[in-house]
């Protein structure tokens, strides 16, 4: 005696019961932005004048909002890597952010790349090694690069 269950809704998976759904600027948030947008020459004016009398949070959000902030850059910079290991090359690296030739950040990142390019020569050796004994057992190479 099992009863069939009955749907949950009217409607269809993937059919909507508002095809066209809501009109843009009927919601709460966008009658807010409308009445707050017909005073804004009123707003930056009182906020301009709060951040003349010396107020810098006015001041602050001010100059966040209207000058783009600056980002630092850095200079690129020729670095010259030994031509031995990995290893050797990640010394030089640190020895030119000690020496100051290289920012640390530079640095950083020139390491994170050895580190990656270890990886790499890692897995290609693996793959060398792999494909040598396959390639003794079967007669062919099954990895093909």
């Amino acid at each position: 005696m099992t009863e069939a269950k009955k749907p949950r809704g009217f409607w269809k998976p993937g059919q909507s019961g508002n095809p066209a759904g809501r009109k843009p600027g009927t919601g709460e948030v966008a009658k807010i932005r409308a009445s707050i947008s017909k005073r804004v020459p009123e707003l930056l004016e009182a906020m301009m004048a709060k951040a003349l009398e010396g107020d810098v949070g006015a001041a602050r959000l001010l100059l966040e909002r209207a000058v783009a902030p600056l980002k630092a850059i850095e200079q690129t910079q020729a670095l010259s890597l030994p031509d031995g290991t990995l290893t050797d090359q990640g010394r030089a690296v640190l020895a030119s952010v000690a020496a100051g030739q290289l920012a640390p950040s530079q640095g950083a990142a020139l390491l994170g790349a050895i580190g990656t390019l270890a990886r790499v020569a890692n897995i290609d050796d693996l793959a060398k090694r792999i494909e040598k004994l396959e390639g003794g057992k079967s007669g062919k190479s099954s990895i093909t690069g």
